[in-house]
């Protein structure tokens, strides 16, 4: 799953502190000069997480805190849909990170990612295509399965989407397919939600890796 430059959770943590800061801290006895200066390091914070670590050490901050392990759960469910149809496809995975700080100790900057390994030519066959179209959306569609939507997937679907239009076919055609991959997708994980559930169990445990030298990274 990637982030945006400013996160959602890093703006949300700053402007429920500075309210708690401002309504509490008299109450607490605080001075006035240390809620300015406690609001003023936590705008700085979130000023430069933004411009230097692209919003991701607001997702750090989240995962480290209570309810983190709930969040990073959702990150496994996604990239374990990745590997769990990318299996049944016999598309090789390299490497499945779950967690800002395991991208981010990778040398990534994300949430999660399923990196695969580079199909030999960007004209492939069709059922190629189809293959890459199922296993690229099979992670918004055990986001949504198992809670009911996604909040990942905008790279898995840029990424689909450059594949299709390198691809030579028409705009028809390639929703087509994609619409179809993605209901055969749909059906493929409620036949096999246990074994999903087992595989985000294992991802939760830890990184998934296997040596190769090149590849391509479908962002959670």
């Amino acid at each position: 799953m990637a982030s945006s430059p400013v996160s959602a959770s890093s703006a949300g943590v700053a402007v429920a502190g500075a309210t708690g800061l401002a309504v509490f801290g008299p109450l607490l006895g605080l001075s006035p000069a240390w809620i300015a200066l406690g609001l003023g390091a936590g705008l700085l914070g979130l000023t430069l997480d933004a411009y230097q670590w692209q919003g991701l050490g607001g997702h750090l901050l989240a995962e480290s805190l209570p309810g983190g392990r709930a969040r990073l759960r959702r990150i496994a469910s996604h990239e374990a849909g990745h590997l769990l149809v990318a299996q049944a496809e016999a598309l090789p995975v390299l490497r499945v990170l779950v967690g800002t700080r395991a991208c981010l100790q990778a040398g990534l900057r994300s949430n999660g990612a399923t990196e695969f390994a580079l199909p030999e030519s960007v004209r492939m066959p069709l059922e190629d295509l189809r293959r890459w179209s199922r296993v690229l959306q099979a992670g918004i569609a055990a986001e949504t399965l198992l809670y009911g939507k996604a909040r990942g997937g905008a790279d898995d679907r840029a990424l689909l989407g450059r594949l299709w239009g390198l691809s030579g076919h028409d705009v028809d055609t390639a929703q087509r397919e994609q619409r179809r991959a993605r209901r055969e997708v749909d059906q493929q994980l409620r036949r096999e939600q246990p074994q999903l559930e087992q595989l985000r169990d294992q991802l939760l445990a830890g990184p998934v890796s296997l040596q190769a030298t090149d590849e391509i990274s479908g962002d959670g």
